[in-house]
Order: C-alpha cells, then sequence, then structure tokens
C-alpha cells in the first residue's frame, strides 16, 4: 500500500507537505516525487511504471495547465486523485484544466490537500481493512469537533 503525490515542480512541495501530513495521521506510507508532464513526460511514465504493479493511488499537484494529473490517468490502472494548488494568477480559472478532461481520462479532482490524502486513504482501505478503523476513528473526532462548536456557540449565546 502507496501513495504516491507526484508534483508538477518543487514549487508544489508546501501542498504536498499537507497532503502527507493526513497521510501520517493514517499511517499510510507515501513517496513525494517530481515531474512535469510538459517537459520530461518520459520521467512521469518511468515513475508510473516503478509503481505500477504495488497497490498504489496518485496524488498529483499541478497548476496552470494541468497535463500532469490526465496525463498519469491516461498511462496508469491505478487511481489518480487530482489536488491543484489554487492560484490567484488567473482568478483560479486555472482549474479548468483539471476539471475538464479528453474522453477515457478521469482523475478525481478535489481541491482541499487533507480530502484528497482522505480519498486516498478510503480507496485503499477497500483492500487494507485496518484502515476502515482508522476511517471511522477520523469521522468520529470529526463529529467531536462540530458537536463541541456548537456546545461553545450555544453557551455563549
Amino acid at each position: 500500500m502507496l501513495v504516491v503525490i507526484l508534483m508538477g515542480s518543487k514549487g508544489d512541495l508546501d501542498h504536498a507537505k499537507k497532503i502527507a501530513h493526513t497521510l501520517e495521521k493514517f499511517e499510510v506510507p507515501y513517496v513525494m516525487r517530481v515531474a512535469s508532464a510538459h517537459k520530461i513526460p518520459l520521467k512521469v511514465l518511468e515513475i508510473i511504471k516503478e509503481y505500477e504493479e504495488k497497490d498504489v493511488v496518485y496524488i498529483t499537484i499541478a497548476g496552470r495547465s494541468n497535463a500532469l494529473s490526465g496525463f498519469t490517468d491516461a498511462n496508469t490502472t491505478k487511481p489518480v486523485i487530482a489536488c491543484p494548488p489554487y492560484s490567484d494568477r488567473f482568478g483560479g480559472a486555472d482549474i479548468f484544466s483539471t476539471l475538464r478532461m479528453p474522453s477515457g481520462v478521469a482523475p478525481l479532482t478535489i481541491l482541499e490537500p487533507e480530502e484528497a490524502a482522505l480519498a486516498a486513504v478510503k480507496i485503499l482501505a477497500m483492500k487494507y481493512e485496518n484502515l476502515k478503523e482508522k476511517i471511522k476513528k477520523y469521522h468520529e473526532e470529526k463529529r467531536k469537533e462540530i458537536e463541541k462548536a456548537d456546545e461553545e456557540v450555544r453557551s455563549n449565546g
């Protein structure tokens, strides 16, 4: 079991670290890699080939013109989750390069790093039973956070 966090550039590292932090909470192993589908597509293919025989979920991080997510998805049988970093540069419009994929190319798109990691864990939990209990515990912690917030707001109101 492994999550491959594949960045289009080292500039995506802060975004990747947020994903990694959540994976660490679930004790899911991950590896971070850098390769650009535009600049070095053969390197992307090498990385995909390296992990193809493993139980892997890819989380791709690329902004601007996000070829990385679609390129990765089109060259693997494994799940791909696109988690592009938000950019103000084009008023957020660069997200469309992640949302609009050609036919037969279907990476999932999740904008928040924590949620992208959670989705990867849930995919892996289909095979790894130990992750199901961790997900249940995570959901319960989130419920408790909301209950606590409600209690604080209600008592101060």
